[in-house]
């Protein structure tokens, strides 16, 4: 049996809250020629960003203009968030996540009966 040997990714990851997955995402989105595929790449890209920081950090949730900066500073300056469908997007996604903040409600526990056997 010939053992294949296990190349592993050395290349630095630049935002490590993201992880290499979301920086080789915008690595692919910098190569989108169509404007209207690179934007809508760029929204989802945004909100994949977002829910990474609502994971990281559960007390607060990072403004449009941290997630513009983090873009610029992935993709090198290559992509652009100065588009209204952008600032639209994150705007209902903010208040869809104000409606859905938890709030302190308990849940009610079924409790189970014995079986007798």
């Amino acid at each position: 049996m010939t053992q294949c040997p296990l190349h592993y990714r050395t290349d630095a990851i630049k935002l490590r809250n993201y992880g290499r997955i979301l920086q080789d995402l915008v690595a692919y989105a910098t190569t989108i020629a169509d404007e209207a595929q690179r934007q809508a790449a760029t929204i989802y890209i945004a909100r994949c960003m977002r829910q990474k920081n609502q994971i990281w950090n559960k007390d607060f949730e990072s403004g449009i203009q941290r997630l513009k900066e983090d873009i610029a500073t992935l993709s090198d300056g290559k992509l652009s968030t100065s588009f209204p469908e952008f600032d639209e997007a994150m705007a209902q996604r903010l208040v869809a996540y104000q409606d859905n903040a938890p709030k302190n409600v308990q849940r009610k526990t079924v409790k189970r009966q014995k079986r007798n056997n």
